[in-house]
């Protein structure tokens, strides 16, 4: 055995988790926070390119070149179209990520992330800017899949969930930074500072290892060895955690087949993962995110795009604060919490635009001026509608943000985690293309409130399937949380 000076050693008479517990006392985290901080500069990538819409809409669409000017449906287009993108990087993801490993599909998202914002950069015609869009959502449909596995399988389950939270901070960070930049300066030098987080990504992987999991999966030992030391500092018994991976590796020999999504330790967590997706889109968080200033224009505040940032930055306050509690609060509580939270706000919100449509058609009908119609800032309820989108923001990120994306790292078993997470990747952007694309054909259709309380129906089933379906991953490590899904087929099994 190669490492000799740590005290004492595990023995095989201990349980699991006093093994695992003894075993981590003498863990360094610093390089593997390291590593995570290298890897989260793809959500910050792929967080900037999603914000990058919003800002470039308004300018494009008073652009003086007649060749970029985005109209209504083009303006549309703009927004949503990255999630095509995204859906496709995520079934292109799910080859990579076993094909490649962990680590060089990651670093293969830089050069499509650069090479999307310098063709909207170099734009000609609008077909240009659509393309560039189309290029960097693919590169964020990769990332989306490729970083929660990494850091789930780089991770011990003391961080796991911290660190797999940091995902869907960076993401938020992003968008909120490319709020912020867009209020400074144009949509060009715009695109010029959302390629350069992903060229340091490029650089700073150049020099983290691959994942232990992986590299023992591929039979490349010395190497997962080598990984293990750099992630997990010289002072603990290496050996023992590359048993544990090893010992779970064996049982799944072979990769996935299809006669495998029939067995309920398969099919159950990737069931809960693709409606984890489905659910977290429904709940009309990109429509929300993509279209804010617009939504803020609805509701008549002057400055829409300050009001964005604000919302931002309580969802970047509140993801952080998700990541520091969710180790100890647990997955399942901070869901319920999260769809409770946003089944009332968005209720909130539908209440204030159903009053404003009233306000409206009364004032109509008194023969008021179309101006005096137009609730500005003065209007005394307008606070409702920051309160209600920031109580949004708020819940949706100490909750149905992260989770999912974590959950979705922690629940498959090796075999077959490039492909359910693939699935689970074209599940989201599909999703989150379709309710961005009708957005406005919701609001024309069901007016706004109808549609705001269409979503607060959805953050409801959300919570109810937490409670019935969602199972608990904190404390475990990832071939305890495969073990609990066989148990659980076993007893299904038996009980026919």
């Amino acid at each position: 055995m190669e490492d000799d000076d740590f005290q004492p050693l595990l023995t095989q008479s201990e349980s699991p988790d006093l093994q695992c517990s003894r075993y981590l006392r003498n863990v360094q985290n610093r390089k593997l926070f390291l590593a995570t901080f290298g890897a989260v500069l793809g959500p910050l990538s792929f967080g900037l390119v999603l914000g990058f819409s919003s800002p470039a809409i308004s300018d494009l669409k008073q652009s003086e070149d007649p060749r970029l000017i985005l109209d209504e449906e083009m303006a549309s287009w703009f927004g949503s179209i990255v999630t095509v993108g995204a859906a496709a990087g995520g079934i292109l993801g799910g080859w990579m990520v076993d094909r490649l490993g962990r680590k060089l599909s990651l670093m293969l998202c830089a050069p499509p992330f650069v090479l999307g914002f310098t063709l909207i950069l170099s734009a000609q015609n609008v077909w240009m800017l659509l393309g560039g869009r189309v290029l960097s959502g693919l590169a964020s449909g990769v990332t989306s899949l490729v970083v929660p596995v990494y850091i789930s399988e780089t991770s011990h389950w003391k961080v796991r969930g911290t660190l797999g939270s940091c995902v869907q901070l960076m993401v938020v960070t992003g968008i909120v930074a490319a709020y912020g930049a867009g209020m400074m300066v144009g949509w060009r030098w715009l695109a010029v500072g959302c390629s350069l987080p992903p060229i340091f990504m490029l650089v700073l992987m150049c020099f983290m290892p691959e994942t232990p999991r992986y590299l023992i999966n591929q039979e490349r030992g010395a190497e997962a060895m080598a990984a293990l030391r750099f992630l997990r500092g010289p002072d603990v018994d290496h050996e023992w955690e590359y048993r544990q991976i090893e010992a779970s590796g064996e049982r799944q020999a072979g990769g996935l087949t299809l006669a495998d999504i029939r067995e309920p330790s398969i099919y159950k967590p990737f069931t809960i993962g693709v409606l984890l997706m489905l659910l977290q889109q429904a709940t009309g968080i990109n429509a929300i995110m993509f279209y804010a200033d617009m939504i803020f224009e609805e509701a008549n505040f002057q400055d829409s795009s300050l009001a964005s940032v604000i919302v931002g930055l309580v969802q970047v306050a509140f993801t952080a604060v998700a990541a520091l509690i969710i180790d100890r609060a647990g997955r399942k509580v901070l869901l319920i919490i999260s769809g409770f939270v946003m089944a009332v706000s968005t209720t909130l919100f539908g209440v204030y635009f159903r009053i404003h449509v009233a306000h409206v058609n009364n004032s109509s009908s008194d023969l008021m001026s179309p101006a005096d119609t137009v609730i500005g800032p003065a209007d005394p309820l307008a606070w409702l509608a920051l309160l209600s989108m920031g109580l949004f923001i708020a819940g949706f990120a100490i909750g149905w943000g992260p989770i999912p994306w974590l959950l979705m790292s922690e629940i498959f078993p090796l075999r077959a985690r490039g492909v359910a997470s693939g699935v689970c990747v074209v599940t989201n952007w599909g999703c989150a293309f379709i309710v961005t694309k009708v957005f406005h054909d919701l609001l024309d259709l069901l007016s706004p409130y109808g549609t705001f309380w269409l979503f607060a129906a959805f953050c409801g089933l959300n919570v109810l399937f937490t409670i019935l379906c969602v199972p608990e991953t904190k404390g475990k490590t990832l071939e305890q949380i495969e073990f609990d899904f066989q148990q659980s087929a076993g007893r299904e099994i038996s009980i026919q």
